[in-house]
């Protein structure tokens, strides 16, 4: 499975980085592969390329504040969570796109 996530807040710092880790970790404890965009206040960092979105099963996009370049995503799965949520549940996060994608 290849995940592809974007992380932004409204003040572009903490909650961002935070965010970006927090989903990071819990894709990789299921064994899954992963890239995190951060979209914080000194722009985009780690960008996600359309080989990379050629690749992604899932896209998992924070909906705090609009996502730069989102039209990249166009025809692909994507989840939309809150950047507080990807912070403090993303193994749960995880867990409902597994089970969704087992159900699909």
């Amino acid at each position: 499975m290849k995940v592809l996530a974007i992380t932004s807040c409204p003040s572009g710092v903490a909650h961002t980085y935070m965010a970006a880790e927090a989903l990071e970790i819990a894709a990789k404890a299921k064994g899954w592969e992963v890239k995190v965009e951060t979209q914080g206040s000194i722009g985009i960092e780690n960008e996600i390329t359309m080989s990379d979105v050629a690749d992604a099963d899932i896209i998992i996009l924070t909906k705090d504040i609009a996502i730069k370049n989102e039209e990249r995503f166009a025809g692909k799965k994507i989840v939309r969570v809150g950047v507080a949520d990807a912070v403090k549940k993303a193994p749960q996060i995880m867990d409902k796109i597994e089970a969704h994608l087992a159900q699909a």
